[in-house]
């Protein structure tokens, strides 16, 4: 049996994104669960006080709550929106998801350096996957 008798199916893009979104979400979990091992990290929690941002506040964590339920949501809203709206979702928060990252990466441990590459590698390909969207064509 050759490569070429194997049977394949093409995916659709919203299968795609949907994918790619999952695999984003669990390279955050990954991130933060992996971050408790920094030393003096896990203390500051006790503390409740967070590097670089002071004091935890409900404020706060309802801002990351936020933000983290986004990337979440997008797992499901790619099957679901209409197309137009989808594909202008998945760009827009593909980037800002890249940037977001991208902002958040000087002065992390090595091990954030590399889910963080992976991490602007999966919502940039979101955003290319999405820009290249498929479209019908018109019948005269």
């Amino acid at each position: 049996m050759s490569r070429s008798d194997l049977n394949d199916i093409r995916v659709h893009v919203r299968f795609k994104l949907s994918g790619l979104w999952a695999s984003v979400m669990l390279c955050y979990i990954y991130g933060d669960y992996f971050a408790l091992f920094v030393p003096d990290k896990l203390q500051q929690m006790i503390d409740g006080r967070l590097d670089g941002l002071g004091p935890i506040s409900q404020g706060l964590l309802i801002i990351f709550a936020a933000i983290m339920a986004i990337p979440s949501l997008m797992i499901f809203l790619p099957l679901v929106l209409p197309a137009a709206v989808c594909r202008w979702v998945n760009i827009v928060l593909g980037l800002a998801f890249t940037l977001l990252m991208a902002a958040s990466m000087p002065g992390q441990w090595h091990y954030f350096w590399v889910l963080g590459v992976i991490e602007m590698a999966l919502t940039l390909t979101i955003v290319v996957l999405a820009w290249r969207w498929p479209r019908t064509a018109a019948t005269p």
